[in-house]
């Protein structure tokens, strides 16, 4: 039996004001292809579908018609989806009963019964295989809340019984031969973060240790941390990580998918299947900041026409050192990037950092009562840049105060 292990396509996400719908389509679109391709019987999507609780259309139309087409393409095609900590549980559940028609499976939020307990016949997913047989036993488990589990004191004691529950409700269920497969959207010990992920370990208190899942697991699919990564150095417990880079610091992934091939009740293949990079992310420079100057010239030296037939334009990232105001840099930054095969995403500035103990020449820590605004701006500004501010800024600022005191006369 051959399982696909993906997550985190966060649906509807932008950066810098750039919507992400031409890359997630082309990659949903690859990932309909790869199931063909690759003979794959279950498809385990593992959370953040949607980037926001409430997502444009466009995002939840590009789900619906993935999801249309894999059955169109793969009618017996399983596929397992999991809320994540972005995704509206209320929202992903809605349309699960006519999902389930189709052969997928969803499960936005943690399901209980009346009295508590797990809700084990939504929570254990039979996955069958090429000639209609059950092969594996999946613990759909979704993101797990406290209110899940108990009081947050004891989050990873209630989480590890949950999954100890499911693990032996499974084993009840599964025949000889039949492997186990889990889920999960969660921070594990150990796991390498981003700066995009939304925090959900509160200081470790969240975080859940690798040995929750037991050594007779043939495979943990996990999400919400957006690196690719195994935990605990078990090839068999993987977060498969974004498909595409969310944000400038996951320029460098390799953004993948994971197909797994089990024999019996264990995996005998995992094999990560790099994602083709539709757009690419550029920094400018590459590391740290550069003067305004050194940055518009490596600008003007992007290519001017697309590097490939299939790609997008790269959004570009710039990182300007500053000494002294640039009030045109934006605009010098557009003209250098004018006719340039490039789209401008972000711009960061980086400022000299001043002796905050110090105070600016003229000025003690009673003195500054005895002077006017306009001679305090002098001196802070003498201070940040080494000279003197040029009299269009000093009349800008004259002109400014009195504006200001004019509004505060009754």
């Amino acid at each position: 039996m051959r399982l696909l292990h993906t997550s985190d396509w966060h649906l509807g996400i932008t950066l810098g004001g750039h919507p992400r719908e031409q890359e997630h389509a082309r990659f949903l679109t690859w990932l309909r292809g790869t199931l063909q391709e690759q003979s794959v019987d279950a498809l385990l999507i593992t959370g953040d579908i949607f980037d926001a609780a409430n997502p444009p259309a466009a995002a939840q139309r590009l789900y619906y018609d993935f999801l249309a087409g894999c059955h169109a393409a793969l009618p017996t095609l399983d596929i397992v989806i999991i809320g994540g900590n972005h995704d509206s549980p209320g929202r992903l559940d809605a349309p699960a009963e006519l999902l389930n028609r189709f052969r997928v499976r969803v499960i936005g939020g943690f399901a209980s019964q009346p009295d508590g307990k797990p809700d084990f016949e939504r929570l254990l997913v039979p996955l069958t295989n090429a000639t209609g047989d059950v092969a594996a036993w999946c613990l759909a488990v979704p993101f797990i809340r406290p209110s899940d589990v108990g009081l947050a004191e004891d989050f990873r004691q209630g989480a590890q019984a949950l999954y100890a529950q499911l693990f032996e409700a499974a084993r009840q269920r599964r025949q000889p031969g039949q492997a186990l497969v889990a889920t999960g959207h969660a921070f594990m010990v150990g796991g390498q973060v981003s700066d995009t992920e939304r925090p959900i370990e509160c200081g470790g208190l969240y975080a859940l240790p690798p040995d929750i899942f037991p050594e007779d697991v043939a495979y943990v699919a996990l999400g919400h941390l957006h690196r690719a990564q195994c935990v605990a150095n078990r090839p068999n417990v993987r977060y498969s990580g974004s498909p595409l880079p969310l944000s400038f610091t996951e320029r460098d992934y390799a953004h993948q998918v994971v197909l797994i091939e089990l024999e019996g009740e264990c995996a005998a293949r995992i094999e990560p299947l790099p994602i083709p990079r539709v757009r690419d992310l550029l920094r400018v420079p590459r590391q740290g900041a550069a003067s305004l100057a050194a940055v518009l010239d490596e600008l003007r030296q992007l290519p001017t026409t697309p590097t490939a037939p299939d790609k997008l334009p790269p959004l570009v990232e710039v990182c300007v050192q500053l000494d002294r105001p640039q009030p045109n840099l934006k605009d010098d930054i557009e003209r250098a990037l004018n006719g340039v095969w490039a789209e401008l995403a972000r711009i960061e500035l980086v400022h000299p950092q001043p002796d905050r103990a110090a105070l600016p020449d003229g000025l003690s820590r009673n003195s500054h009562t005895n002077l006017t605004p306009e001679a305090m701006f002098c001196a802070c500004y003498r201070a940040k840049h080494g000279s003197d501010p040029p009299e269009a800024l000093k009349q800008a600022f004259h002109t400014l105060l009195q504006e200001t005191l004019q509004e505060m006369t009754p």
